[in-house]
């Protein structure tokens, strides 16, 4: 049970350095909180491919977003900031550890992915400086929308890759 608390804390706490420093040296210690979700909470064996895919994934899916108009960062880009980017990292340290009881059954990461994800969003813009084109309550609703998708689907890249680990962990026991 600590190791799942401190998972939650280091989200927090890196989803609160992530809004508030955008993207300037004071990102540095998010790359603090992954080492110690690594060494302490998890492994790169076990988490590196999750890690990797959900924050390339989300990336691209935040940066498609941002390239139909759901977001203004108040400077003509095509990919998200580094800042944003980060906040997938730190999600994906949480699929196997705190929300992992979001996984089974389905619906759970759905619920949670259409109410909690676009609140997130709308405090880290508020936070940030980020403008919502389309307005607060049609971005609401998009997010929630996507999100009910995303959760799932996360959980499927944690499922898979945990799958492949533990089969690699069996087959060097023969």
């Amino acid at each position: 049970m600590p190791k799942l608390i401190a998972n939650a804390l280091l989200f927090q706490l890196g989803w609160l350095i992530c809004v508030f420093a955008g993207d300037s040296l004071w990102l540095l210690p998010v790359a603090a909180i992954v080492a110690v979700h690594l060494l302490w909470v998890s492994s790169w064996a076990a988490e590196g491919k999750l890690l990797l895919s959900v924050f390339l994934a989300g990336s691209a899916l935040d940066s498609f977003l941002l390239n139909l108009g759901v977001f203004d960062f108040g400077e003509p880009r095509q990919l998200i900031p580094l800042w944003l980017a980060l906040l997938w990292l730190l999600l994906a340290t949480t699929l196997n550890h705190c929300l992992a009881w979001t996984a089974q059954p389905w619906w759970r990461g759905s619920l949670l992915g259409a109410v909690a994800a676009p609140l997130a969003y709308y405090g880290g813009a508020q936070i940030a400086g980020v403008t919502l084109p389309l307005g607060a309550w049609p971005t609401l609703a998009i997010l929630a929308a996507v999100w009910a998708v995303v959760m799932p689907v996360l959980h499927g890249f944690a499922k898979l890759y945990r799958a492949q680990y533990e089969q690699r962990l069996r087959l060097q026991q023969r």
